[in-house]
């Protein structure tokens, strides 16, 4: 033990001690000064805790003068926002406080009215201004003399379209088939049905009405057993389907064979048009030609493409199906037209096709071929006898085993829209020849004009061609038109042939008028009727657009309460007896359904050459009386049966009598 005291002292003794006592070290101090007895150059600088804090907020007084700089503009913008809002609460005071500012309850209530009543009358206002419809449409002059109505009554401008058929200024609309149409190969179709994912009542109503009727396929009467409708394809064109439908979609798909599903997410007017038709360059085809026909088909540059069919749909065409199951099939070629169709239109597959097999024989343009030494080698230089003679018939200079190679056609096809903004093809249906449907796909500036509303930019796709003016568009204003109870502009009743000679009797008796009443004016003779007419101004709306079914702006009502659904939809027929009837008329609903025209009488004999296309659709309802009435009905109704009977008699009675007379004729002679 002392021994270790001795040493403890020892140790302690050896160490030299410090002058003064050692500030102490809290935890915030900087542990980096070692030394206990600091320097002179280390006194000068301060060690308190306490001056520490006043350096501290020294620094963070410089730290934020540094900051200012940047943060200034912050400052002054926020400054402005707060002096706007006290200015607009300034005002808003005052407004407040005005005397006539309301502050009773019932003078709250009507000044919300009044501002109510305001901001709907204005937006009323700005949808008439900017809406291009605000007339009825003369639909009777499209049917009758296209001349008469836009825009082939005035001039065209400078950069406008040529806009066919090219008819001369008064002449009537010819008479729809052309003669031996029949013996023209059918053309190849490919229509595309636009739908959603959720759509699929009304694709079943497609399916079992307008893609796979009869009357919709063969045409009226007898009809041609389905071979004008042989190479026809309707597919349904959707966009990616929502999760919650996609599944459905698929077993949809699987029991029918007739969905395309496009890359892109449902749409209207966000490319879903252009992406068809880049689908349809690739994958569309329809069926080959099945049975000659006396006049064969063109030859064009897609003419030899040709595929393995794929799985047939249930309304795909009967010839179709009774090729497949011979087991060998033929291949199948690309189509001559891709149609775009909504949903909410009902078609009318022979009529279609008809129109573009027409447009298809009338317009290729040939590459300059060797004429037959028995067909005059001469060629019409003028205009408009060219545009005369492609408007009445069919341009067939050719023997059948002489037809020269021609280029594609180049044909926009569908109801043109004329206004003071547009010219364009109304989205409801609209066909390109397949040159411009492989064009459409592959140009990069169409690329960039996908979006907006598609039947607009799918014009200004035309007006972009490189031979542009060589594009034809072909307008088919009279056999497209929307359902009788819409009440748009483009409302009328159904339209059969019958109605449509009477309408043509009608407007040439009122141009016949009026150009008795100009010679009285003393305007001159020898002046074209529909000369005379445009010369006075323009006619009537309530001339050239009446209806026996529907008035613009009006919702419809049936001409009586109560009829029967046959009834009800016979009303809704153009020019009918029913759809004539009125409250103390003398004519019952069951005299007007009784001495109605059968079918035979209304498309007057043919096959072909009715309505098109029924557009505007909205409800099932609407769907259903279309299909009735263009699709059912019989051949001839019960007072023709009665008067073909009558007939029938009158001529055997009549023969009888003739027989009668020979056989006493010759008992005197014996």
């Amino acid at each position: 033990m002392p021994s270790g005291r001795s040493s403890t002292s020892s140790t302690a003794s050896s160490t030299p001690l410090p002058s003064r006592s050692t500030s102490p070290l809290p935890q915030f101090y900087p542990g980096t000064q070692s030394s206990s007895c600091p320097s002179d150059s280390d006194s000068e600088t301060p060690t308190s805790p306490l001056l520490h804090n006043i350096r501290s907020s020294r620094n963070l007084w410089s730290r934020e003068n540094q900051r200012r700089w940047w943060s200034m503009s912050d400052r002054r913008r926020r400054k402005r926002g707060w002096r706007a809002m006290r200015v607009l609460k300034r005002w808003l005071r005052k407004l407040v406080r005005h005397p006539f500012f309301p502050s009773q309850p019932i003078t709250i209530v009507l000044t919300l009215i009044l501002f109510s009543v305001f901001a709907i009358s204005l937006t009323l206002l700005l949808i008439y201004v900017l809406n291009p419809d605000k007339d009825p449409l003369p639909w009777r002059a499209y049917c009758s003399v296209p001349s008469l109505a836009p825009p082939f009554d005035r001039p065209a401008a400078p950069n406008s379209p040529q806009i066919y058929p090219n008819i001369t200024s008064g002449q009537q609309i010819p008479p729809f088939p052309p003669p031996d149409f029949d013996m023209l190969s059918p053309a190849g179709v490919f229509v595309g049905v636009f739908s959603i994912d959720s759509a699929f009542e009304r694709r079943m109503q497609v399916r079992t009405t307008w893609a796979s009727h009869p009357r919709s396929r063969d045409g009226a009467g007898s009809g041609d057993d389905g071979l004008g409708t042989s190479r026809t394809i309707v597919r349904f064109v959707v966009g990616q389907p929502r999760k919650d439908w996609e599944r459905r979609v698929k077993l949809e798909m699987e029991m029918y064979n007739d969905i395309i599903i496009l890359p892109i997410p449902e749409n209207m007017n966000g490319g879903k048009s252009h992406t068809f038709f880049s689908w349809a360059a690739i994958n569309a085809w329809v069926p080959p030609v099945y049975r000659s026909s006396s006049i064969l088909p063109p030859t064009f540059s897609y003419t030899n493409s040709t595929s393995t069919p794929p799985s047939l749909a249930t309304h795909d065409p009967f010839l179709a199906w009774e090729n497949i199951n011979t087991g060998k099939s033929k291949p199948w070629t690309r189509p001559d037209f891709v149609v775009k169709v909504d949903d909410d239109s009902f078609i009318m597959l022979a009529e279609l096709e008809a129109r573009l097999r027409l447009e298809l024989h009338q317009t290729p343009q040939r590459k300059e071929p060797t004429a037959h030494p028995n067909h005059s080698s001469s060629t019409n230089t003028d205009p408009d006898a060219a545009r005369s003679a492609s408007a009445t018939a069919i341009p067939l200079p050719y023997p059948i085993a002489m037809q020269p190679e021609t280029d594609d056609p180049l044909i926009y096809w569908g109801y043109l829209v004329t206004n003071r903004l547009h010219e364009f093809m109304a989205g409801e249906l609209y066909a390109l020849s397949w040159s411009l449907v492989d064009w459409v796909s592959k140009d990069p500036t169409v690329k960039t004009l996908t979006r907006g509303a598609e039947d607009k930019q799918t014009a200004k796709w035309m007006r972009l061609h490189p031979r542009a003016a060589e594009v034809r568009w072909t307008s088919e204003r009279c056999w497209i038109y929307d359902h009788p109870r819409s009440g748009t502009v483009y409302s009328h009743g159904y339209l059969f042939p019958s109605e449509v000679s009477r309408v043509k009797r009608s407007m040439q008796a009122y141009l016949e008028r009026s150009a008795q009443a100009v010679l009285g004016m003393g305007l001159g003779t020898g002046t074209p009727a529909a000369t005379a007419v445009t010369s006075i101004g323009n006619p009537s709306p309530a001339v050239w657009a009446h209806s026996s079914v529907s008035t613009f702006g009006v919702r419809y009502t049936p001409p009586l309460p109560d009829l029967s659904t046959t009834h009800s939809v016979e009303a809704l027929v153009e020019g009918s007896d029913m759809s004539l009837l009125r409250e103390g008329s003398p004519m019952t609903p069951e005299y007007a359904w009784t001495h109605r025209e059968g079918r035979k009488a209304r498309y007057e004999g043919h096959r072909v050459g009715g309505t098109v296309v029924v557009h505007f659709i909205k409800k099932n309802m609407w769907y259903l009386e279309t299909a009735l009435a263009l699709l059912e009905g019989e051949e001839q109704s019960e007072s023709e049966r009665f008067v073909s009977r009558a007939t029938e008699e009158s001529g055997r009675s009549h023969s009888l009598n003739a027989l009668r007379r020979q056989r006493e004729a010759r008992q005197g002679v014996f």
